[in-house]
């Protein structure tokens, strides 16, 4: 890092020297002009010639999948989206067959924004015309919750034979949606100056949404697993198992449900302590479980595949919370002698 000196010019004017490495590497001469951006976080940036990013992502792309199936053209037009591209042309130089047109339909219904514009015999180009002024990050993870958490609760109601694991199978869209939605703009943010500004929240809050937004889809995908447990088991779990096994689910989104919203609305002490403490519970309740499904008379040994997935699912619970746990101590809301100690740690009062 260079620190330069701030001076005073002219009696109103603050100003500061660039380093001359830096301006020479950047083709600065003087009496070129450079972009300023004051954001959010009190962050101010230099950005020679008011440019589009830091590094230039482009606002429209061609790419070539002529040889490419349609699962691979449509990984092709989610991971442009991803990258925070507005404008993409997707080229069949071949031409387009109609498993390649399909694939890129299917990505645009899936993609929050994503509209297919034009399309040819050799060609579809599709647009992302979303501005991020009206995205709320914090919404989109609040939603994402409920979606991840419904999906686990009808799952585990499928493992009992309460529900058609097909009911949660068909969400699995939707949960990919949603944080696809939240993983564009963050991307988009690590290189284009604007979009957090734009989005109305810091970078470091914007971090913890997406952080928070990634263990989610790890939720939904735990309730993907119990689905499809359910799908493959011959019969419910017998009467002995049941209470535990619903105990073990229950717990786990508990932990889920308790951490998250912490996160979003600011880290609170009491749902932090809570959360990583329920996921202890559920660690040990599907060691216990495990142990007995492993006995012949006990239960079908099948059903770890789910008591794997309720403990993942804690897992995704307690690191949402580790978010929220970072938060408390960066601000010292459980400082001083009124707040109980989280897992035995206790920031310490500031002597400053």
């Amino acid at each position: 890092m260079t620190r330069r000196k701030i001076q005073l010019v002219g009696g109103g004017t603050y100003s500061v020297s660039l380093p001359k490495e830096w301006a020479e590497t950047r083709g600065i001469e003087p009496g070129d002009e450079v972009g300023l951006h004051t954001h959010l976080d009190g962050v101010l940036v230099i950005e020679p010639q008011d440019g589009d990013g830091l590094d230039g992502v482009p606002e429209q792309v061609v790419l070539d999948a002529d040889d490419l199936d349609a699962a691979r053209v449509q990984r092709l037009l989610i991971a442009a989206y991803a990258a925070g591209i507005d404008r993409i042309t997707v080229r069949f130089d071949a031409g387009v067959s109609s498993a390649q047109r399909h694939a890129v339909g299917s990505a645009a219904a899936e993609l929050t924004g994503m509209t297919v514009v034009d399309e040819s015999d050799t060609a579809i180009t599709a647009t992302v015309p979303v501005d991020p002024a009206e995205v709320s990050i914090r919404q989109s993870v609040r939603h994402f919750l409920f979606v991840a958490t419904s999906m686990h609760r009808d799952g585990t109601a499928a493992v009992f034979g309460e529900t058609s694991p097909e009911s949660v199978l068909e969400r699995t869209e939707q949960a990919n949606r949603l944080h696809a939605l939240v993983d564009r703009h963050f991307r988009r943010s690590l290189s284009k100056l604007d979009e957090v500004d734009a989005l109305g929240i810091t970078r470091e809050e914007l971090f913890r949404l997406w952080t928070a937004s990634r263990e989610l889809k790890r939720v939904a995908e735990s309730a993907e697993t119990l689905a499809e447990t359910a799908r493959d088991l011959d019969s419910p779990p017998e009467r002995p198992l049941t209470a535990d096994l619903r105990d073990a689910a229950q717990t786990a989104r508990n932990c889920v449900e308790t951490a998250t919203p912490a996160v979003v609305d600011g880290g609170k002490v009491d749902p932090v302590r809570e959360s990583i403490e329920a996921g202890e519970r559920v660690r040990g309740l599907v060691d216990d479980l495990d142990a007995r499904l492993f006995d012949e008379d006990a239960g079908d040994p099948r059903l770890t595949r789910a008591t794997k997935a309720i403990e993942r699912t804690a897992d995704s619970g307690t690191a949402i919370a580790e978010i929220g746990l970072r938060q408390v101590i960066s601000r010292q809301d459980c400082a001083g002698g009124d707040a109980d100690a989280i897992g035995g740690i206790r920031v310490a009062e500031s002597t400053d």
